[in-house]
């Protein structure tokens, strides 16, 4: 079972993002306040669970939950300020949204700027720690796969709706067929012809 809070006696909003290793689409980051008695066994990481799973379990949350919002940062953004800050960015856009106020946020990964004046914790890997991070995780990907599936209905020759935006062979091969789409992020390494060094 997951841990219901780092917390007990604070308002803790768990924050995670979806689409950072993307060659297309916006990043997408969720940002969910969880009541302190909430349980479910199922919740996890969203990578450990089914597409079913997942969308099953956004339902839940979104029911449950004292309050949810998800962020976008565009490739446009992306390209200007780099995936790394873009990701961050969008997590402070969902906290944003937040219909009550957080004292505390629960950060997946190593890296987070301060939103505003509310102390944060980064931990690693916190989509298979905490409950709220969890269910972040499942938002922000299902909101963004949503998106992705959008996309391809437009751009159907990159394969999104299975691919979600990720460079596997698929993808990279119809870009160097068919160029680039305005979803494309110009500063990431689309062909994948050797290394991406991005300056974080």
């Amino acid at each position: 079972m997951l841990l219901p809070y780092l917390n007990k006696d604070l308002i803790e909003a768990g924050c995670d993002e979806a689409g950072r290793g993307c060659l297309a689409g916006s990043v997408f980051a969720a940002a969910v306040i969880l009541p302190h008695d909430f349980k479910n066994e199922l919740l996890n990481d969203s990578k450990q669970l089914t597409e079913k799973q997942r969308y099953a379990l956004r339902e839940v949350i979104e029911m449950e939950a004292v309050t949810w919002a998800v962020g976008i940062v565009t490739p446009e953004e992306i390209d200007k300020i780099n995936i790394l800050n873009a990701s961050i960015l969008a997590m402070h856009r969902a906290v944003d949204q937040l219909k009550a106020i957080p004292e505390h946020l629960l950060i997946d990964g190593n890296r987070f700027k301060k939103y505003k004046e509310i102390p944060h914790t980064t931990v690693v890997k916190g989509d298979g720690k905490y409950l709220s991070i969890a269910a972040a995780s499942i938002l922000a990907k299902t909101y963004r796969d949503d998106y992705m599936n959008c996309l391809h209905e437009e751009f159907p020759v990159y394969d999104w709706d299975h691919n979600k935006g990720y460079p596997t062979k698929k993808h990279r091969a119809a870009i160097a067929l068919h160029g680039t789409t305005p979803y494309h992020r110009m500063t990431f390494n689309l062909l994948g012809d050797g290394q991406l060094s991005l300056n974080f």
